[in-house]
């Protein structure tokens, strides 16, 4: 049975669309689409548009309510819903973005789902499973280019609800490849053992956020330090999870289910983590910027 009721089915016809296109005084939530048009959509997502007859709202109708009777049908409604919130389909009328936005979320809030902007792709998922700071690395990694970090970050959002191993697995692999683009990016070579703890000490030094720097004022030193050591304790935390709990390891006969919460917790600290060294890295990048353009003069 799918996940997303009619009223979803509904509001996606109408901005897939752009509605009826004849004696409509309002205008469109989504761009305006011919039927053959439509027709290439659907069939970008995954739906043969043959399934739908008549016109172009009903045979578009039609193509989306039997998406919905598939057993895959939450992954066929999911991949269009998706599709037609992504931001490049607005690229003249950008504004058009945010209605379509707000068109869905209207229609899909009453059945706990959402769909929201990571990294300037729309991407669905459970309500609340999401934060400004997953959202913020999200942003960040894909301004920066920093590889495959926001993939696992999106893959991390996506499972946590229903397969919470995979997800602590993503949010672990997402604070591991930070480290590694920012090693990278200084010119510095990757620790022997690669797993997260090595990999976040590694960045440390670097970065001037080792617990026994000595340059820190007095009245608060004890009190960075404490946080300072705790980003060693939260990544070794987060990678003892994902090997005793996550899928990285395939999962044995009687193997019992993370619990969802747990999963958000390992996402939620692997990005709060990972946005902070990508912060402190930016922040390193802008002090010596000035010193390198002189010398180059």
């Amino acid at each position: 049975m799918t996940a997303f009721s009619t009223f979803i089915i509904e509001a996606l016809v109408q901005v897939i669309s752009g509605g009826s296109g004849t004696n409509n005084t309002e205008p469109p939530i989504g761009l305006y689409r011919s039927a053959s048009d439509i027709r290439g959509f659907l069939m970008a997502c995954g739906i043969d548009p043959a399934r739908g007859e008549g016109s172009r709202l009903p045979a578009l109708r039609d193509c989306l309510n039997w998406a919905a009777r598939q057993e895959n049908s939450d992954e066929l409604i999911g991949r269009v819903i998706e599709k037609v919130a992504d931001p490049r389909n607005h690229g003249r009328e950008p504004e058009k973005t945010q209605a379509v936005l707000d068109h869905l979320n209207f229609h899909l809030s009453p059945d706990d789902f959402e769909v929201a902007l990571l990294g300037g792709r729309a991407v669905l998922r459970k309500r609340g499973s999401g934060a400004a700071v997953v959202g913020a690395i999200a942003d960040k990694t894909a301004t920066l280019d920093f590889g495959t970090v926001s993939r696992d970050i999106d893959r991390a959002i996506r499972n946590a609800e229903d397969d919470p191993e995979d997800a602590v697995t993503a949010a672990c692999a997402t604070l591991e490849a930070v480290c590694r683009s920012i090693l990278l990016e200084l010119g510095l070579s990757l620790p022997a053992k690669k797993d997260i703890s090595s990999l976040v000490r590694a960045v440390q030094e670097p970065l001037d956020l080792s617990p026994g720097r000595t340059d820190l004022p007095d009245l608060i030193a004890g009190d960075i330090r404490k946080i300072l050591s705790g980003l060693t304790t939260t990544a070794e935390g987060i990678g003892a999870l994902r090997t005793h709990g996550g899928d990285a390891h395939g999962r044995e006969r009687g193997h019992r289910r993370i619990d969802p919460r747990i999963a958000r917790l390992a996402i939620h600290g692997s990005s709060t983590l990972a946005l902070f060294l990508i912060e402190t890295w930016e922040l390193k990048m802008q002090r010596t910027l000035p010193a390198t353009t002189e010398a180059a003069e």
